[in-house]
């Protein structure tokens, strides 16, 4: 059963200028169909190939000989929870709700996004940063390397941020800041909220093979 590349929730054209078209096309189109391709190859004729991508993601996590497989798994569905952070017609700001709960864990909306915004700049080389909510529904940011993900610490994931050097290079180079200043204007506000709702359980078995209907 293949794990299939879920659709952008929006044109190419959409994010623009803040992303642009060319860059969406190189990183969905390229790299994110990429690891959906890799993924398929190495599940192939394994016990994986069997398995719902979530699921994927866990077992091979504890397999160190797996690691390829958890890269590819993880990769794939973090790009698929990213592009749905992302709106054309992003809000400037959370929904009042959803802000007193920001404000009650990091002090001001400000404070969070200038404390979001440093774990992004700070993470040295590839990797996510993520808004999830522990177990005792505190929110906290999270910053990962490379493919990590944060359902397998036990996490509700419900804001990333990309900040591999392929999601931002062909508009502002090496300049990530510049990336991240685009990023906080594009924030789906709406899904960080509904995403609320969830608990690290419903990203495992409940979910359906291909991953893009979680996010709607």
């Amino acid at each position: 059963m293949a794990i299939q590349l879920s659709p952008l929730p929006y044109e190419y054209k959409d994010l623009e200028p803040h992303l642009s078209e060319e860059t969406l096309l190189f990183h969905y189109g390229k790299h994110h169909a990429e690891y959906v391709d890799n993924l398929n190859s190495l599940i192939r004729n394994t016990f994986y190939d069997k398995l719902l991508l979530e699921e994927i993601i866990f077992e091979s996590a504890q397999n160190p000989g797996d690691k390829k497989i958890f890269n590819n798994a993880a990769q794939a569905w973090n790009h698929t929870f990213y592009w749905n952070c992302l709106s054309a017609k992003a809000n400037p700001e959370p929904s009042r709700d959803l802000l007193v709960l920001i404000e009650k864990h990091f002090g001001k909306f400000k404070s969070f996004q200038d404390q979001f915004t440093t774990a992004c700049q700070d993470l040295f080389g590839s990797g996510w940063v993520w808004l999830v909510k522990d177990s005792d529904e505190k929110l906290s940011i999270m910053p990962l390397e490379n493919a990590e993900n944060p359902i397998v610490f036990g996490k509700t994931p419900l804001l990333v941020c990309d900040v591999w050097e392929h999601s931002y290079y062909l508009d502002h180079q090496n300049k990530r800041s510049e990336y991240l200043k685009c990023f906080t204007k594009i924030i789906n506000w709406n899904f960080v909220e509904h995403n609320l709702q969830k608990s690290p359980s419903i990203f495992h078995i409940s979910e359906p093979q291909n991953i893009s209907n979680i996010y709607h």
